[in-house]
């Protein structure tokens, strides 16, 4: 029965991918929701063209792959009552496959998903430029690398780098800066005050707390990082402190 279990494995493959990339609901189900019922139709169209062919060749055939069939089946339903545990941990294959990725629900709430490491990292745009993030509730402002300012429209002959800053590995020095611009997902925050570490310091650009406090509300739930838009946001206040999250070279 060939085309029977290339039938379910091209199910089996949807499956995955819905469960990695989907973003949006799917007909009313979430997608986890969807690829679980898409995979549930994989594996049933591939045993029972298993189940077919044992019967087609003996009896004693037939029976040995309803059994194996029957055992397939309780090892879902073990799997489904474990649900919460795989959940966790598709979202961490989630946020170290798909580096930086967001999700938007329909309430706006911007959320991603913890990678293995731990961190949070989170796909934004610096003055209508593509940048990522490490979440870091340790740094009191946006902390931008030096080596992404040319790119975000800092002119480096501007920057006075006048700020001492703790970093992971000591005292540095960062530019001042004030962002127009800053986007991640659907929240955007104009005027953002920013810190722009010398070329070395950082090995990501820092989501601090200039942005952050601004927002609505923002919350770790198990593996996801959910964040909230104010509808009215107010300014931040200074701050000169990358923190003990910050992400340092050496």
């Amino acid at each position: 029965m060939p085309g029977i279990r290339g039938a379910g494995g091209l199910l089996l493959i949807a499956a995955l991918l819905v469960a990695l990339f989907a973003d949006n609901n799917i007909a009313d189900l979430t997608p986890i929701e969807a690829a679980g019922l898409m995979g549930l139709g994989g594996i049933s169209l591939i045993l029972s063209a298993s189940i077919i062919e044992g019967f087609g060749e003996h009896w004693t055939y037939g029976v040995q792959a309803s059994a194996v069939s029957g055992g397939v089946l309780i090892a879902l339903l073990v799997m489904y009552a474990s649900r919460s545990e795989l959940q966790t941990v598709l979202d961490r294959a989630i946020g170290d496959i798909s580096v930086g990725r967001t999700v938007v629900t329909p309430d706006g709430e911007v959320v991603a998903a913890r990678k293995t490491d731990g961190s949070f990292l989170l796909q934004g745009k610096v003055n209508g430029h593509d940048t990522r993030f490490v979440f870091d509730t340790g740094a009191s402002t946006v902390v931008l690398r030096a080596e992404n300012a040319i790119t975000l429209g800092f002119k480096p002959e501007r920057l006075d780098y006048s700020i001492p800053v703790a970093t992971a590995n000591g005292g540095a020095l960062a530019a001042p800066v004030i962002i127009d611009s800053l986007s991640v997902g659907p929240i955007t925050e104009r005027n953002v005050r920013a810190l722009i570490a010398r070329e070395g310091v950082l090995h990501a650009n820092l989501l601090g707390m200039s942005f952050l406090e601004r927002l609505g509300s923002y919350e770790v739930r198990g593996n996801r990082l959910i964040l909230r838009a104010e509808s009215d946001s107010g300014s931040g206040r200074p701050g000169r402190h990358l923190g003990a999250g910050s992400v340092a070279a050496d």
